[in-house]
């Protein structure tokens, strides 16, 4: 979703913007110890479907490493040192001040942990997310810390000595493109920047919030990466609701580099499934400016959820339909119910479907079951799942709840699929009336 341009910044990341205006927009993040040109092997495809934004790290690239200091804290005064937050808010600058609101990001290593931050303190603007050799934490801190003093006591020396085998398997060190990376990260990183982006990987530790994301995730790992092996991978994947993962055989952490193919594949499958264009939730639903900042996040969450869950035309329906004396509830259900229930990462959507349809059979609520057998649809239920699930049910909560619940899903189920495809259940009575209500 693209805005009106905002007043730039201050200071803003060096960046390279490539593809036609209007199109969706795709941000990349490179890893530390590299540039945008990181992304080289993927930008011309990339570039004919979106409006591909790749940013430089702090000191990497075009990049100064004191770039708005703002954000990137002096500690020392000489010294510039990073965070995850100050480079997320760094990106949402860059956005900003393209006019982007709402984009599809990737991002390799620490680009990748950046993306995962926005994603989950920021999900209004995260339509997307793909993780590449990335993790929710990066090793034990004390490793980051003596790097750090090792760069800036030595210079990028080294660390650009043992870069190769820590980026690349021995089968493709020697090659052009590894030789290639390793001298632009001797000639191109200002060690005060990398310094200050391995601090940024001490302080940093995503695992308790990965529930919080929301937008579609794909994590692709390598399974020769010594740096972020498949396990971190895994364990993204494991608390990121809904997250897929892909590991490639034959790569270390710069798999964009030694598969780049294979990851072109990847990234292009996962954007077309789940556009970067997508609306974010109206901003007249929003919270107060001067809400808490946790509010915000689980109101944008809860409004993510309820979209993938019920569907644009449903919530846009129900907002449409606020009035004054309901935008308290809409507000509240959003929160709650989506926001704080539907985000949390112990079970997952399709389980979550068949609690909700076996609760709403026992209340008798046939509004609401209607649509929740929408969604269970759409939340990868399928038909024979929800028989069984409405077979369950008639033995707990009764055979005449059961028979007005089948109904309904036979007539939803039969509106859902091709007719001939699908052979219906027995007669039942008809749905009742759509509710006019807020969807639950």
């Amino acid at each position: 979703m693209t805005r009106p341009p905002a007043d730039p910044p201050s200071a803003l990341v060096h960046h390279t913007i490539d593809g036609p205006e209007g199109a969706p927009p795709l941000l990349l993040g490179p890893s530390i110890g590299t540039s945008l040109s990181i992304w080289d092997p993927q930008l011309a495809v990339l570039a004919g479907k979106f409006r591909v934004i790749r940013w430089d790290l702090p000191g990497h690239g075009g990049t100064p490493a004191d770039v708005r200091t703002t954000t990137l804290a002096n500690s020392p005064a000489t010294t510039p040192t990073a965070s995850l937050p100050g480079l997320a808010r760094l990106v949402l600058d860059l956005a900003d001040s393209l006019g982007i609101h709402r984009f599809a990001y990737a991002g390799i290593s620490l680009g990748g942990a950046v993306g995962a931050w926005l994603a989950a303190h920021h999900p209004e603007r995260i339509a997307s997310l793909a993780l590449i050799c990335s993790s929710a934490r990066f090793g034990a801190p004390t490793g980051w810390r003596e790097r750090a003093a090792l760069v800036r006591d030595s210079g990028i020396g080294p660390v650009a000595e043992t870069a190769a085998a820590r980026w690349f398997t021995p089968a493709f060190a020697d090659s052009s493109e590894a030789r290639a990376l390793v001298d632009t990260l001797r000639r191109t990183v200002d060690p005060a920047g990398y310094a200050a982006c391995c601090d940024a990987l001490a302080a940093y530790d995503l695992r308790a919030d990965l529930g919080r994301i929301v937008a579609p995730t794909l994590v692709v790992a390598g399974r020769a990466d010594p740096a972020t092996p498949p396990a971190h991978a895994r364990e993204l994947t494991d608390g990121i609701p809904d997250a897929t993962l892909v590991e490639l055989p034959g790569a270390s952490h710069l798999a964009s580099v030694e598969r780049p193919a294979a990851v072109l594949a990847l990234l292009l499958g996962h954007l077309a499934a789940h556009p970067a264009g997508e609306p974010a939730p109206p901003a007249t639903l929003l919270p107060a400016a001067d809400r808490a900042s946790d509010e915000r996040a689980r109101h944008a969450a809860g409004m993510a959820v309820r979209r993938a869950v019920l569907g644009d035309t449903h919530v846009d329906r129900s907002i449409a339909r606020t009035t004054a004396l309901t935008a308290v509830f809409q507000d509240f259900i959003t929160r709650y119910a989506w926001g704080e229930i539907w985000t949390r990462p112990g079970l997952t959507r399709r389980t979550r479907s068949c609690i909700t349809l076996t609760a709403l059979v026992a209340g008798g609520h046939h509004d609401e079951l209607a649509m929740h057998l929408r969604a269970a649809l759409r939340n990868g239920l399928t038909p024979q799942e929800i028989q069984e699930v409405l077979l369950q049910s008639a033995v707990y909560c009764g055979v005449p709840a059961a028979n007005t619940a089948f109904a309904l899903a036979d007539r939803i189920i039969t509106e859902h699929l091709d007719p001939p495809a699908y052979s219906g259940f027995p007669d039942h009575p008809d749905e009742p009336p759509p509710a006019q209500g807020t969807d639950t």
